[in-house]
């Protein structure tokens, strides 16, 4: 699974490496999260062309946006045959620029999150279906989703499902929809081997979407884990205990045997 990832490399690093024509200019993002606006990497006309898409594929025929779910992976195993993802695998393949992802492994407390990125340092390409949503009024919206994959062996301790990465070497024929089938395509559709991507555990403030700053993917110190773990152990009020403190009466005070008014202290 993949629902948070990271863009730091700068534009003119990543336009050197997925090699588009475009020249845009961006900031990096250290949260980026489904529903907003992301770099893609497309083939048109024979060459690579920069976009922005919205992050949760809409197939061309849904009808309401509202009523469809929020679609921002798509299963490798699938691909071929959902519906969903059956016509953008023929022809609308996508790369989607990253320098790392995040993921939450559930441990007995809490769910620990782990940034997760290439062990050589470098930017990666994700696996991504493209689609072209047009509403009842003529609006269009471009819409992706990345692919996910089984993981392997040593990062499934951290979750069973990892995103597909295109090494660069293919990014001809994942993009190119005419020389290369669907069928063949999803031969690269793998999971990372072992021992191409490392982690470490980093703050609970990246669960937040509002946070992105590059606080986000320092990895935490064990008395900083301590810390957070103690935090999570509270115990929260509940909505029933919340209700019953606001509403609850206070005491009035009896007044003493003389007449007089009781203190209050």
């Amino acid at each position: 699974m993949c629902g948070r990832y990271v863009i730091t490399s700068s534009p003119e690093a990543l336009r050197k490496l997925f090699g588009y024509a475009d020249q845009p200019n961006f900031p990096a993002r250290y949260n980026v999260a489904p529903t907003q606006p992301v770099p893609v990497v497309i083939q048109e006309n024979g060459e690579r062309r920069f976009r922005l898409m919205r992050w949760g594929l809409l197939p061309s025929w849904v009808r309401d946006p509202k009523k469809f779910a929020l679609v921002f992976n798509a299963r490798s195993e699938t691909v071929l045959e959902k519906p969903a993802f059956r016509n953008a695998m023929k022809r609308r393949r996508c790369l989607i620029p990253a320098d790392g992802y995040y993921e939450w492994q559930t441990s007995a407390s809490r769910k620990r999150p782990y940034f997760i990125h290439a062990a050589d340092g470098e930017p990666v390409g994700f696996a991504g279906l493209s689609e072209t949503w047009i509403g009842p009024n003529g609006e269009e919206m471009d819409t992706v989703a990345i692919v996910t994959a089984a993981a392997a062996s040593d990062m499934s301790v951290l979750h069973h499902r990892v995103p597909v990465t295109i090494a660069p070497g293919d990014f001809d024929r994942w993009l190119d929809g005419n020389a290369t089938d669907a069928e063949s395509a999803s031969t690269m559709l793998v999971a990372p081997p072992q021992g191409a991507f490392v982690w470490h555990e980093v703050s609970t403030k990246v669960n937040r979407v509002a946070n992105d700053g590059p606080e986000l993917i320092v990895a935490i110190t064990a008395d900083q884990a301590a810390i957070e773990e103690a935090a999570s152990a509270k115990p929260k009020k509940t909505r029933a205990s919340v209700k019953e403190a606001v509403t609850q009466k206070p005491k009035v005070p009896k007044r003493s045997g003389g007449g007089g008014q009781g203190s209050l202290f």
